[in-house]
């Protein structure tokens, strides 16, 4: 990719953006190398919920300076400056990433926006020279993926993603533990959250179209997807639709799939089938409430001939009373995993005559921190130009195969994928659905 093509709207009206030129094309606005003892300069896209979590880990490694924040909705700027306790009289406000991106004392940038809208700015912040911490699933169609990771490497940046379990020691452990034989040869990897009775999934009405909160921008917060008229499902809701998000195998599934191409030294699948539907509740959002997405793995080290991998969200109780997590079978023992710890089940015992022989003790361990040293870590490595724990490479290879399973959902049928084309095999329908339309005056060339 030679670089981010985003056709601009008339903003001479605008008193944000004025007649600035808001073209990348000039050259990288960043300072020079960040040193060891210097301050890193941060800017924040996207100051919701996980936008404003991440910056106040960020703050407290004591390593950065907030420079600037960028949202759409200026009570969520408020929120962010209130709540993180950082001055208006320094820390610049935006409405418009872009502007955000100018500022040549920003080193890196946060991008927590909504699922549609992180392709477009972390590329456009690659293309300033800025280092990312991009949210997951860092893309909303595999296409964008790619796009994302060419243009880390083309600007020779810093990509961390949001998959934190990457930087937890006891993850780590276990996957060292599966790729170095613990529990045999692994035949199947099951993944799972039971989100099914979440208060959105229960929804039976929808909310009426109205006008736009207070502050909002909705125009700007659609942004690439198709317009629609302002509705509290969307906006709020927006994982529960598919032109700004994909659903649970989107949204928690990059999380578990992610270890499991981790511990079984693997990245992509070779075949995909995934079923479901909306069963618990129907008519308010589009993606299912309740899906099974079932992977065959082609051989790897910890098992030649291949295995299975399962994803599954539905409401209910989950195996040993476990809402999230990966569980592991193998000819030798069973390994189950989430971020409170692990639990490593022996093979069965040995029944011969009149003895019963063989390991019995569970082993057992504690969960260890996942976020705040995954932000120490990206924040190590905006230093050391070193590749970080989840680089964006690597979590492409994870959110796509979450992305490919709702393509399966989406046309009902098992998909074949060819892991080096990154398209699926004899099968034009589907090879349609790995990139998307963007609304005018967005797009990715």
């Amino acid at each position: 990719m030679d670089g981010l093509k985003m056709s601009r709207r008339d903003f001479n009206k605008s008193a944000v953006l004025g007649t600035a030129s808001l073209a990348l094309s000039a050259g990288p606005a960043v300072r020079n190398v960040v040193g060891a003892n210097d301050r890193i300069g941060v800017g924040l896209i996207g100051s919701g919920n996980q936008g404003r979590y991440d910056l106040g880990s960020f703050l407290k490694t004591g390593q950065v300076d907030v420079v600037a924040l960028c949202d759409v909705w200026d009570m969520r700027l408020r929120q962010t400056l209130t709540d993180l306790d950082l001055s208006s009289a320094k820390v610049k406000t935006y409405g418009d990433f872009r502007k955000l991106l100018e500022h040549k004392d920003i080193d890196a940038v946060i991008v927590a926006t909504p699922e549609h809208w992180h392709a477009i700015p972390m590329i456009a912040a690659c293309e300033a020279g800025k280092d990312v911490y991009v949210e997951k699933p860092i893309s909303h169609t595999v296409v964008e993926g790619r796009r994302m990771v060419e243009a880390a490497d083309k600007n020779r940046r810093v990509v961390q993603c949001g998959t934190q379990q990457r930087s937890g020691e006891h993850f780590k452990k276990v996957a060292e533990l599966l790729r170095n034989g613990r529990i045999g040869r692994v035949t199947e990897a099951d993944t799972w959250v039971l989100r099914g009775t979440s208060v959105q999934s229960r929804m039976h009405t929808p909310y009426p179209d109205s006008e736009p909160l207070e502050g909002l921008d909705w125009d700007m917060w659609l942004g690439p997807a198709p317009y629609h008229h302002y509705n509290r499902n969307r906006h709020m809701g927006w994982g529960g639709f598919w032109e700004t998000g994909g659903g649970e195998l989107t949204n928690w599934a990059p999380h578990l799939i992610d270890i499991v191409h981790w511990g079984l030294s693997i990245d992509a699948p070779r075949t995909v089938v995934s079923s479901g539907g909306q069963f618990i509740a129907s008519g308010v959002f589009e993606t299912p409430d309740t899906i099974e997405a079932i992977y065959e793995y082609p051989g790897t080290a910890v098992n030649e001939n291949g295995f299975l991998v399962k994803f599954y969200n539905r409401a209910g109780r989950g195996p040993d009373d476990h809402q999230y997590g990966m569980q592991f079978f193998g000819t030798e023992g069973t390994l189950f995993i989430n971020r409170e710890g692990y639990t490593i089940w022996p093979m069965d015992l040995v029944h011969d005559g009149w003895e019963t022989f063989g390991p019995s003790a569970l082993i057992t361990g504690d969960g260890t921190p996942q976020h705040q040293p995954h932000v120490e870590n990206f924040l190590a490595c905006v230093r050391s130009r070193q590749k970080p724990n989840s680089d964006i490479e690597t979590t492409h290879r994870a959110t796509s195969a979450c992305i490919v399973g709702n393509i399966s959902y989406k046309l009902g049928r098992k998909l074949t994928w060819d892991r080096d084309k990154e398209q699926f095999v004899g099968d034009s329908d589907a090879n349609k659905m790995l990139t998307k339309q963007y609304r005018k005056p967005w797009s990715l060339s």
